[in-house]
């Protein structure tokens, strides 16, 4: 496996504090620090244990990782380590010009939240007035050169609208967008999924959208990686959502995209909580080991859980599928639904 060694991407939420309530949430959101938050120097002491994996993407998350006071600081020293640096700040009035243009080479990338394609429906979800935030976030760091990456969730409200979000996307100049799906975590309700039988129009519209010279990838749905090589130019669609696109947007200008990185919860991936607490995910709340006790390198390459979740031995479908090794399912997902994080993907319409 690829990533038997080390993971590809490390999230850190650096802290719990942020100043929206979104929701859906997996975080219960909270306006100031809480007292158990990783200090300065049990962040930087985490950041040399990182480092020891190699060039690792780190992504600093909250919460927002705005309202950290050192922020600057630890991005700083995480890139005086050789690690790829990424920030995902909350849309909100912290986002300001000044501050993009601080962190302009401090960070590689930078990830900003879209869920709609117009503000009543972004801000029903993330609260009023976020939507202007994450648009002027967007085209300010764009300007300043830095990498952005647009994030959206697929939900009830935004669905029809997904169409329109690329066409925003591709007005904007965003080259990666990461299409997020539900996981019935924290405020991350079971009620703001789409309908099951959706979730194949979904993946299909997104395989038709890396041909419209935008990099997709998704989380929680890593069966779209099957979905992008199994692609056939020679059937005729019907999905709905495929049709408006073309409309909007005109033919498809290129084949379809059929890269993959197979990340999964727990391989290629680790989450790293505000106090320092370790998990394959951070939709996966399984807890193997805190980095103020534990190296965070041993726990990746030793724990049981994880280097079954890296060799693939997995239950019901996903153990057996011949994509095993490319997709694997949603651990997190399975955790959620069967209480078991080796369980097959109860989403996955294969």
């Amino acid at each position: 496996m690829p990533f038997e060694k080390s993971p590809h991407l490390i999230f850190w939420e650096v802290t719990k504090a942020c100043p929206l309530a979104c929701k859906h949430c997996r975080a219960n959101s909270i306006s100031s620090p809480l007292p158990d938050e990783l200090s300065t120097e049990e962040g930087k002491k985490l950041l040399e244990e990182i480092a020891e994996f190699g060039k690792v993407v780190i992504v600093f998350t909250g919460g927002d990782p705005l309202l950290r006071k050192d922020i600057f600081e630890l991005l700083t020293y995480a890139k005086s380590l050789g690690l790829v640096t990424s920030i995902a700040p909350a849309p909100s009035q912290l986002l300001s010009s000044e501050t993009i243009e601080k962190l302009r080479g401090l960070v590689s990338y930078m990830s900003i939240s879209l869920d709609g394609a117009q503000p009543r429906t972004h801000d029903w979800l993330r609260g009023l007035g976020s939507y202007k935030y994450a648009i002027k976030g967007i085209e300010t760091a764009l300007r300043y050169g830095i990498n952005i990456q647009v994030n959206t969730l697929v939900w009830k409200r935004n669905y029809e609208e997904l169409p329109e979000i690329v066409k925003l996307l591709k007005d904007l100049k965003v080259k990666v967008w990461e299409v997020f799906f539900l996981i019935p975590v924290g405020r991350g309700t079971a009620e703001l999924d789409i309908p099951r039988e959706r979730y194949r129009e979904v993946i299909e519209f997104l395989v038709e959208v890396t041909r419209y010279d935008l990099i997709v990838r998704t989380v929680e749905a890593p069966f779209f990686r099957r979905a992008k090589l199994e692609y056939s130019e020679d059937i005729e669609t019907t999905n709905p959502l495929i049709i408006k696109l073309r409309k909007m947007l005109g033919e498809p200008m290129k084949g379809v995209d059929k890269s993959v990185i197979p990340t999964r919860d727990g391989s290629g991936v680790l989450f790293i909580s505000y106090n320092g607490d370790i998990y394959p995910s951070g939709f996966l709340p399984i807890r193997l080991g805190n980095v103020r006790t534990d190296n965070i390198v041993k726990i990746y390459r030793e724990s049981e859980l994880l280097n079954m979740i890296k060799t693939g031995k997995l239950k019901g479908k996903c153990g057996t599928c011949n994509y095993n090794e490319i997709c694997g399912g949603s651990r997190a997902r399975a955790y959620a639904v069967y209480n078991d994080p080796l369980a097959e993907d109860p989403a996955c319409y294969y």
